[in-house]
């Protein structure tokens, strides 16, 4: 049955306004994925889309109806509101709306708690690597990476305590990159974030909403490569999950 849902996400950032557009529009290879924008009103977006605002440095609006390659899903509309904070940095509002065909409370559970992480992920790209560009590579798991445990799975084979929180320092062997030192930025049973010096590496429980374990890497490190970290990351969940 068709329903319609919303998902509110607001935040503070010391960023400027020019600075988070600049994030939401030609920079989400650095903490989401790369998409285009034609900028201008009624211009294309992602998926198929429509730009419905565009305002610089103050707001954007994509909607995509019939979205492509999504069948429980007839209308999708990501809506940006930029306001500068007094005293310096910004105010932003995201909203994520549009109409689950099916599986509705599965969607919107997992829309839900995705865009909690791509938010916060946006956040610390403001906070750490404002305006650097990344190299983006991404990775999925086998059939066994669906298991309930999968994602615990991942943190321990990448040495973290099951309890190791948001906040805590560790060090990790990563495919690809060797040990380095990082930091656990996000933690809860569904994703599990970690940042270097260099990039920011993202881990999704997608095994909770039918599907399995992946990974994407933000790279913003000199010479990046991303057809060669993702076969590494891809390799090591092969491993993992084998």
């Amino acid at each position: 049955m068709s329903k319609e849902f919303e998902i509110v996400r607001e935040f503070e950032t010391d960023a400027s306004p020019e600075e988070v557009w600049q994030a939401v529009t030609t920079g989400t290879a650095a903490w989401l994925w790369p998409m285009e924008y034609e900028p201008r009103e009624g211009g294309a977006a992602p998926f198929g889309g429509t730009i419905t605002a565009w305002e610089p440095g103050k707001r954007l609006t994509a909607r995509v109806e019939d979205v492509d390659g999504i069948s429980q899903q007839t209308l999708n509309q990501l809506d940006h509101v930029i306001e500068p904070r007094e005293g310096g940095g910004s105010w932003v509002r995201y909203v994520h709306s549009g109409i689950f065909v099916d599986d509705w409370d599965n969607q919107y559970d997992g829309a839900a708690k995705h865009n909690t992480f791509y938010i916060h992920t946006l956040g610390q790209y403001l906070r750490h690597f404002t305006g650097r560009a990344a190299v983006f590579s991404a990775a999925d798991g086998s059939a066994a990476a669906g298991a309930p445990d999968a994602l615990e799975t991942a943190g321990r084979a990448l040495g973290l305590a099951d309890d190791a929180p948001a906040g805590t320092a560790v060090r990790v062997d990563l495919p690809g990159v060797g040990p380095v030192d990082a930091v656990v930025d996000y933690r809860d049973p569904y994703f599990i974030g970690l940042r270097t010096d260099t990039a920011m590496y993202r881990f999704f429980g997608r095994n909770h909403f039918g599907a399995t374990v992946g990974v994407s890497v933000h790279d913003f490190a000199p010479g990046a490569d991303a057809e060669r970290t993702g076969q590494a990351w891809q390799s090591w969940l092969d491993g993992v999950y084998a």
